[in-house]
């Protein structure tokens, strides 16, 4: 079947191909730019590497149909496997380990799974709250950073029962040595995924420092597997009751169902890695980017606030319960669209399992992919796509009543990637941004730093760069 090119940008050099108007430290918002000039699918070339983009809503229809396409490992995944090998994330679709893990973890995202993590949930903002009342009324919060503690501590200790203690060191420290070693290895995917020339001669550093940081990351999550393994997964809570099986005890106790085979000690290890690494950073940006927004319109986080109070009428410090939580319609739009804009996953990859094309008619001329040919669907471009209308750069939470969810096609919001392979800890995700966001605006007033202007950093996630905002305490009415 005849096919037609995939556009380019202009200037293509030999040999070194399309590197002129890359941009290394943004290159997801490089991509959208080169979108908005060459349409809804473009290709580079990087010394001989062939990178193809797509955002265009029917071309992503047909890329995502998993009977033409399944999940890639690009070169960003490929490169984090150094830190969690075959954890659900990065685990290459011919691994077995994927399936095995995926079938064993599935019953810790059931709606009763979540009904049990409900309350840490609840106890942790808690705590970020209390740090707030003590300390951040009188300044500036950096938003990114505490956000980040408080979605470590859920996943830490909803899911494996352990604490990095974010809210019990000194107000004014340096972050979790943990966190650190692992957002330095984040950065360092995410640099080495882009096939610059002569990288390796200049390296050294920066390779000898991503191993440090692989090992003291690795190390801390074995002393958490070897803590469970001494104590037993019937250990006792503070109150003398069983605690619940969490998502670490489902992967040391339980066998796959089809195949009755368990998860070795080295994938338990990149399985909870996957869960700290890709089950903070990117729930901790999306909370980050919803502040910003609440704060950069205070008629949004009015109507947010009078949904909270209209279930919390005067409540100083709510109790708020699982069922509650989904009564939160607003609050969850807020957070929909949040992630429209700025989805902090900023897209996934998919290849083709045979010959094919896209973008075609019945008389051919579509787009051409070869088998295991892949592309990256940028989900930044396709949350903007005209299906979205013609204000698609304005933030409104009504885009996501159910009568204009109905009104679009689904493929169209893809924040958790899409298929078989689409994030396993999406529900969780979201039930902790839902209940974190409601207990913030109902607690404090957000006000801006005066002339802060949104800058999205890339660190294979996005999020607002040195955002910062200072919480009033409330008087509820």
């Amino acid at each position: 079947m005849e096919t037609r090119p995939i556009p380019h940008p202009p200037r293509r050099i030999p040999l070194l191909g399309d590197i002129l108007g890359m941009d290394r430290d943004a290159p997801s918002q490089g991509t959208l730019r080169q979108h908005r000039r060459l349409g809804p699918i473009y290709q580079r070339v990087i010394v001989g590497t062939t990178l193809t983009f797509v955002t265009g809503a029917e071309l992503v229809e047909e890329i995502n149909d998993e009977k033409r396409f399944r999940k890639h490992v690009g070169r960003p995944l490929a490169k984090l496997r150094t830190l969690v090998s075959d954890g659900l994330f990065t685990a290459f679709h011919h691994e077995p380990s994927w399936s095995k893990a995926h079938n064993i973890l599935m019953p810790g995202f059931t709606r009763d799974a979540m009904r049990g993590y409900h309350q840490t949930m609840l106890e942790t903002t808690r705590e970020l709250i209390t740090r707030w009342d003590e300390h951040a009324t009188a300044e500036f919060v950096d938003v990114p950073a505490e956000m980040s503690k408080l979605t470590l501590e859920m996943i830490g200790r909803a899911g494996f029962g352990y604490s990095f203690d974010s809210f019990g060191r000194a107000h004014g420290d340096q972050e979790d040595p943990f966190v650190g070693a692992m957002l330095r290895a984040l950065r360092h995917a995410e640099q080495t995924a882009i096939p610059i020339p002569f990288r390796g001669l200049f390296a050294g550093k920066a390779e000898r420092q991503n191993d440090a940081d692989i090992a003291y990351v690795a190390s801390v999550v074995d002393e958490v597997i070897a803590e469970r393994r001494a104590n037993g997964s019937g250990a006792t809570g503070d109150v003398g009751e069983t605690r619940r099986p969490d998502l670490l005890d489902l992967m040391l106790d339980s066998a796959d169902p089809e195949t009755g085979e368990r998860l070795d000690e080295v994938n338990i290890r990149n399985q909870v890695l996957t869960f700290l690494v890709a089950g903070h950073e990117t729930s901790a940006n999306a909370l980050a980017f919803a502040l910003h927004f609440l704060a950069q319109n205070p008629e949004i986080a009015a109507r947010a606030r009078a949904e909270v109070e209209s279930l919390w009428p005067g409540a100083d410090q709510p109790e708020v319960s699982f069922e509650q939580v989904a009564k939160l319609r607003y609050v969850r739009r807020v957070v929909d669209e949040t992630m429209r804009l700025w989805p902090t996953a900023p897209g996934y990859f998919r290849e083709a399992v045979a010959d094919t094309t896209i973008g075609g008619d019945g008389d051919g001329g579509g787009y051409g992919f070869a088998e295991n040919d892949w592309a990256f669907v940028l989900v930044l471009g396709l949350h903007r796509d005209p299906v979205w209308g013609p204000d698609v750069e304005s933030f409104d939470p009504d885009r996501f009543l159910p009568e204009n969810v109905r009104a679009r096609p689904g493929h169209v919001y893809k924040p958790f990637g899409t298929g078989l392979r689409a994030c396993i800890g999406r529900q969780f995700a979201l039930h902790e941004m839902v209940l974190a966001l409601a207990l913030l605006v109902h607690r404090y007033d957000l006000e801006p730093e005066p002339g802060y202007e949104l800058t999205v950093k890339e660190q294979l996630t996005l999020k607002p760069d040195g955002f910062r905002l200072r919480v009033r305490r409330r008087v509820s009415p």
